[in-house]
């Protein structure tokens, strides 16, 4: 592991990686042919604080850093990349409320997750139909109507979308204005008009519930409102930054396991008279492969290095995402191709890992879209 970490942080990691490994990954197979999160095994999560270490300690969490969660996340992804999405995606609702929020709103959102209020989750409402990386695209608007605001519109492919009990959620509050027209709101689960709608039937991470938001002249007190009104795009880009170098962790949870499997397999697999790891085509693949995995890890904590030294790290916060997605894609390809026909069948876990390695080039902003970033940095 790259990260080095203080004996606190060595224990929380520790912690996670036990609880993925005897309580998650016995049910993986079963939920992933079904396509259904445990919620009995994510309440077990939830209740250790795994989805809530970033909560600061006066709102009720630990105020743990990213460098810690960022480890915590790899470990539950090497175990199951799905479960990871699933407590990744309540600490994304919360990232914009920490970084926009006033106090009363940090506490009263951090509530629905510590469970004094909610459920334990949250969701981040951003996508829509139409407007996936064209955020300004989006349709979802919100109407002042004394103090009171009233949100109309559809979000999609929302991560824990059908199971939050608290939302954030993006609307345009004025449609002149293009991205300085859209404002951020903290919306609760059980207000009148908000409902679920498809759940998607997904490729992999299929241990995430991924669903449709409606909301149908949704009224929430002016007081929901996260910052100012047309400020909701600014903190929605600063949340995903920030939420980068997470997703980044995960895929590398995924390029490691896929490591772990291909050496494991190649050790007992004998071709030609000996192991083929011993075959120096298979060792190149497996250097690659490592190669791979450590500079993701490299370019995550440079990205969150950048963060704590209160630099600039939308760049570097791109860089890792992108690099680690496309990482964690090719090492499943190439742990697919060391086992053979073994790998592409269900009875070996490489196949599930390109399954899930294959999203980490897709959400929290396609990786054309963090190329987009990096390039615009480089040649400013």
């Amino acid at each position: 592991m790259g990260y080095i970490l203080n004996e606190e942080g060595q224990g929380i990691v520790e912690l996670a990686r036990d609880f993925a490994q005897n309580r998650v990954a016995p049910i993986v197979k079963e939920c992933d042919l079904k396509g259904e999160p445990p919620l009995d095994v994510f309440k077990e999560a939830f209740d250790m604080g795994l989805h809530a270490l970033e909560i600061p300690e006066e709102y009720g969490g630990s105020g743990t850093d990213y460098y810690t969660v960022g480890a915590v996340y790899e470990e539950l992804a090497k175990v199951d990349a799905g479960f990871a999405t699933g407590v990744a995606a309540t600490g994304l609702g919360l990232k914009p409320v920490l970084l926009g929020g006033t106090p009363e709103q940090k506490k009263y959102f951090a509530e629905f997750l510590t469970g004094s209020r909610g459920n334990g989750w949250g969701a981040f409402c951003l996508t829509e139909p139409d407007a996936g990386s064209d955020a300004a695209a989006g349709r979802t608007v919100a109407v002042k109507d004394g103090d009171e605001y009233v949100i109309n519109g559809r979000k999609c492919f929302i991560t824990n979308g059908g199971l939050a009990s608290v939302y954030v959620v993006f609307a345009i509050t004025d449609k002149s204005k293009g991205t300085k027209g859209i404002s951020a709101f903290i919306v609760e689960r059980d207000r009148p008009g908000v409902s679920i709608g498809k759940e998607e039937d997904k490729m992999g991470i299929r241990l995430s519930n991924t669903t449709d938001v409606v909301f149908d002249d949704v009224r929430v007190p002016a007081d929901h409102l996260l910052g100012q009104e047309g400020k909701g795009f600014i903190l929605a880009m600063k949340t995903l930054d920030l939420a980068r170098p997470m997703v980044a962790a995960m895929a590398i949870g995924i390029a490691q396991r896929a490591v772990d499997e291909a050496v494991a397999y190649a050790k007992q697999r004998v071709t030609f008279g000996k192991p083929i790891v011993k075959h120096q085509a298979i060792q190149f693949k497996l250097a690659d492969m490592e190669m791979r995995t450590e500079a993701g890890r490299a370019s995550i904590i440079n990205a969150l290095n950048h963060y704590y030294a209160g630099l600039p790290f939308s760049k570097e916060a791109a860089v890792a995402k992108c690099f680690c997605g496309d990482s964690a894609v090719q090492n499943a390809l190439e742990a697919i191709q060391i086992l053979g026909g073994y790998g592409y069948s269900r009875e070996y876990p490489v196949e599930k890992l390109l399954r899930d390695a294959k999203i980490m080039q897709i959400y929290e902003g396609t990786n054309e879209i963090q190329r987009v970033v990096i390039a615009g940095s480089v040649t400013a």
